[in-house]
């Protein structure tokens, strides 16, 4: 570079008495332009080598494509790490991230005993698995598995921000970019590998840490079989990652991330409280309206059922406009039944897609007798009328519950112990229940009482005692069995079960304490004010008022799923 010594050896413009005193600003300034930082005295380095860096670093990648059966992955030499994050500098210069976006990172590794303590530095990144759980969940088809090279891409144009990638990948490597409204990740630095040139992070480690290999697809099958990865870092038997760390060193059992003991809460996901929250009481109400068939007369139910299938229906379709909101790009939410396949959220879609409009059939159905006659046509028979709202509503119902198996199925499809089947599938179907059968109870009673028919009145009066004892033992169950989850916190293991209950009895625990306050007095206190006053006047208003208090109840209760969920992770810092 023959500019080098021009720029080393700039001229100072300015007095020339050499003490301190006489010099001025403009001198200061020029003297600081002179002093090259450590990237410029590199850059001069690495141009006066002639070439020799970029033979040094083609040494770190393969010289030959990955064969059948083989693919591209990352090797970390644990013992030359140091933690010193230019690999996460360059990858973060290179690829032209935001500020607070990173697709590499650095942790540590404690353990040992303490004659002999143990620190290991670990880079990680996208592992490029096998079988890779961002793109088994996402509902639009937006991640990709390269069949030659074995890289996972994230295609950018396809996503629509709903997150659920990062929900599915247990070593948290899909980030969210709120401005752009889409997750990003490594794509080990495709363009430079086809390119013959090292990936950033290879290239920016000065120690040769990392490079590329090219692994065999039996050997990361039968690693994951062994679940040999890295030590506190999530199982491989999950998505079987294609990185492969290296040690000469006989690491401690007792290893562990450095952040292993710290909890913290996640994200609470708002727009998915609430839309988890609504459908199930939507979905609870017309479940409700079903079994009512078997209970009250059609001329009871004729008259019952028009205002409680617009109550549950509203409700509904206020928590499908409520889910939009949690997309980045709510404008492309219409391609969300392309990963229907294999992801549960597709399907979720696709259930509660169905859901809703049936659900307008069959409130429409039940004001036929208003809505036809208006369009010129005539009304249904009454036998014709009833079959179809038979039909309907068993329809609206089972469609329903297969949108809440569903929501139950996608948050444990990512493996998170706090997100099981077990735990998800009992929260989801018993605040169903609650919230069904206190909406069906004001419904009942604001009918009745707008009426004024007898028939109805005491039909009424013979039912909402039942619903109330129902709604009362319901309630105080789904209480006593959220009570007992905290036993965890007394486990002598720091299980992720342990790390959800610490985190409800200390940083969440204003959330806790109000769930259980607002669930007692909606779900066991007004209930029995209303059995016992359900005669009198402010009958609906005591009804109303246990709904409100449940359902501020159940959206605590399902902030504290997403908050306190605690899962497996890659090894982080105590920073």
């Amino acid at each position: 570079m023959t500019n080098a010594a021009n720029v080393i050896r700039l001229p100072v413009i300015g007095p020339s008495n050499s003490s301190s005193a006489g010099k001025s600003l403009l001198d200061h300034c020029l003297r600081e332009q002179q002093a090259l930082t450590a990237v410029e005295r590199f850059a001069l380095h690495h141009a006066a080598s002639d070439g020799a860096q970029e033979r040094h670093y083609r040494d770190l990648i393969p010289l030959t494509k990955p064969g059948q059966d083989q693919q591209y992955a990352f090797e970390v030499e644990l013992d030359s790490c140091t933690g010193c994050k230019a690999c996460v500098a360059a990858c973060h210069s290179l690829n032209g991230l935001d500020e607070d976006e990173i697709w590499r990172s650095v942790g540590l590794l404690h353990g040992g005993s303490p004659l002999a303590p143990v620190q290991q530095s670990v880079t990680t990144a996208c592992h490029h698995c096998l079988d890779p759980a961002c793109m088994n969940g996402c509902p639009v088809g937006a991640y990709e598995k390269d069949a030659l090279t074995g890289i996972v891409r994230h295609l950018d144009d396809q996503c629509i921000g709903c997150q659920y990638c990062v929900f599915t990948c247990p070593y948290e490597v899909p980030r969210y970019n709120a401005r752009q409204g889409i997750v990003r990740k490594c794509d080990l630095c495709e363009g430079r590998l086809s390119a013959g040139e090292a990936p950033a992070c290879v290239q920016g480690c000065p120690n040769e840490a990392i490079a590329i290999t090219i692994v065999e697809k039996r050997q990361m099958l039968e690693d994951a079989q062994g679940d040999a990865f890295l030590p506190g870092a999530p199982s491989p038997g999950i998505t079987v990652p294609a990185t492969v760390y290296k040690t000469k060193r006989a690491l401690p059992r007792n290893l562990l991330p450095a952040d292993f003991y710290t909890v913290k809460p996640s994200h609470e996901h708002r727009p998915l409280v609430v839309m988890l929250v609504l459908t199930q009481l939507s979905v609870g109400a017309f479940v409700m309206d079903a079994i009512a068939s078997r209970f009250l007369s059609a001329e009871v139910l004729a008259t019952l059922r028009p205002l409680h299938s617009l109550v549950a229906l509203a409700v509904g379709l206020l928590a499908l406009a409520a889910s939009v909101l949690h997309l980045g790009r709510p404008q492309y939410a219409f391609r969300a039944l392309v990963g229907l396949r294999t992801s549960w959220m597709s399907r979720e879609i696709l259930a509660f897609g169905l859901f809703a409009p049936l659900a307008m059939a069959y409130s429409a159905s039940l004001w036929h007798a208003l809505v036809l006659p208006a369009l010129g046509m005539a009304p249904l028979a009454p036998s014709t009328a009833q079959r179809l709202h038979s039909v309907l509503s068993a329809t609206v119902a089972t469609t329903g519950a297969i949108g809440v198996a569903c929501s139950v199925l996608i948050y444990h499809a990512t493996r998170r112990p706090y997100w099981n089947a077990s735990t998800a599938g009992i929260k989801f179907s018993m605040t169903a229940v609650v919230l069904g059968l206190a909406t069906t109870t004001v419904t009942l009673l604001c009918e009745s009482a707008i009426v004024h028919d007898p028939a109805v009145k005491r039909a009424v009066l013979q039912v909402v005692p039942t619903l109330a004892v129902l709604l009362s033992l319901v309630s105080g169950t789904k209480l006593l069995w959220e009570l007992a989850f905290f036993r965890h916190a007394l486990a002598k293991q720091h299980t992720y079960r342990k790390r959800s209950a610490l985190l409800m009895k200390g940083d969440l625990s204003s959330y806790t304490r109000l769930r259980f306050f607002s669930g007692a007095i909606g779900g066991l206190l007004l209930p029995q004010v209303l059995r016992a006053g359900v005669a009198g006047p402010g009958a609906p208003a005591i009804a109303a008022a246990s709904l409100l208090f449940l359902l501020v109840g159940e959206l605590l209760e399902r902030t504290l799923f997403f908050a306190a969920a605690s899962s497996p992770r890659m090894p982080g810092t105590l920073a």
